[in-house]
């Protein structure tokens, strides 16, 4: 896919990758028709049982900017694939503000609403992969201030950080049972141990985030919050298919590394956190991320250049995580999560065990630890335990 096209990233810290037209290029594959794996694809690949089976819970996606298109495009996609509707009037679609308040009015002025429609890539992706996930789930958009996806000072970082803080504590208020984010910034002991760290324990929600888009972090410090013990790192796989059958090997992108500021992800078992001397390993799970085996996504949201894109190809651990979020909202049993806990007690079989694949160029992974770029039998940082199974480990 890449050698005749090329990726762009939505914005500074959205780890997504958005199929352009050539290499190159700035402007999105954009086509009238789905191409890349769609939720009926998604569903066989991980075993999923028919729409209608499961728990109907609540799925939060963390978001910057408005979209006052993204009941309309997550409804066209949901049809695309023969999901059942999810709209507001029938109490399953909502969007508010990082608060809960009303959502953030479109912005009529350049460069915001340059900004506003890059990150909708991000927005429309993240809302399409928890539909995939979740058929039956609810859904809310909690939106961020569109200055939080873009680069800035610290002091900028830092309350982009403590937004995101606050926008999960709001989605617990409303009753999610597993909330996404799709971002990653620069981590420090501030954000680590401060409130803006604090705001994302929530003991009986699935709190997930994704695991980054470049590869190997190194075997010192990731970013946050995936690097929080107490989140939920999602990894990223290419995702092949031939025929029916699909497997999946370890995305070269996948983010993977070592939090040595941080304890161990809860309820990781010793033989993963000794791959950092004790400490924080990233990531926990994996589903696909690969742009070249991207996923479809139905995106019309255009404030700045009038041109609906359609549908979409889009990669990367954006992805990975609302997917896996879905699953965990699905699964109905997250009374019992704090962090990725329990994926580490699911049952034998519950997730695919991925054993091919890298995201470290040759020689750049520590020979002491492998497993932190390297995929093989067992942990393996860039895909965690391995895929879902089906719904058993959620």
């Amino acid at each position: 896919m890449l050698k005749t096209h090329g990726t762009l990233a939505p914005c500074a810290f959205c780890q997504s990758k958005l199929i352009t037209a050539a290499p190159g290029s700035k402007t999105p594959l954009s086509t009238t028709v789905p191409i890349g794996y769609g939720a009926s694809d998604l569903a066989a690949a991980y075993h999923l049982p028919d729409a209608a089976t499961g728990a109907k819970g609540t799925i939060a996606i963390i978001d910057a900017g408005a979209y006052p298109t993204l009941e309309s495009d997550v409804n066209a996609y949901r049809a695309q694939y023969g999901l059942p509707a999810c709209t507001a009037a029938d109490g399953c679609f909502k969007q508010a503000d990082l608060n809960g308040g009303p959502t953030l009015p479109p912005s009529t002025d350049f460069p915001n609403s340059y900004y506003e429609e890059q990150v909708g890539v991000e927005t429309a992706l993240d809302m399409d992969m928890a539909s995939a996930a979740c058929p039956s789930c609810n859904l809310v958009e909690l939106q961020l201030p569109i200055g939080d996806a873009l680069n800035g000072d610290q002091a900028h970082l830092d309350a982009a950080m403590a937004d995101f803080g606050t926008a999960v504590n709001t989605a617990a208020k409303l009753g999610a049972t597993a909330v996404s984010m799709s971002y990653q910034y620069p981590s420090d002991t501030t954000v680590e141990f401060g409130q803006a760290g604090r705001d994302l324990f929530h003991p009986g929600v699935a709190v997930l985030a994704s695991s980054g888009d470049s590869g190997y972090e190194g075997n010192v410090h990731t970013g946050w919050p995936q690097n929080l013990p107490w989140v939920v790192s999602v990894g990223g796989t290419s995702l092949l298919q031939s025929g029916d059958s699909y497997t999946d090997i370890a995305w070269s992108g996948a983010g993977s590394g070592c939090e040595t500021d941080l304890p161990a992800a809860f309820g990781a078992p010793t033989s993963v956190s000794a791959n950092c001397g004790g400490h924080r390993a990233a990531s926990d799970v994996s589903a696909v991320a690969d742009p070249n085996t991207g996923v479809s996504v139905f995106d019309t949201y255009s404030p700045f250049f009038g041109e609906p894109l359609n549908w979409i190809l889009v990669g990367g651990t954006s992805a990975s995580s609302p997917f896996v979020a879905g699953l965990y909202a699905r699964g109905g049993h997250t009374s019992q999560v704090i962090g990725p806990n329990t994926l580490y007690t699911a049952p034998q079989g519950a997730f695919t065990d991925v054993t091919l694949g890298q995201n470290a160029p040759p020689h750049a992974c520590p020979t002491a630890t492998p497993a932190l770029c390297v995929s093989g039998k067992g942990w393996d940082a860039p895909t965690g335990i391995g895929v879902p199974n089906g719904l058993a480990g959620f």
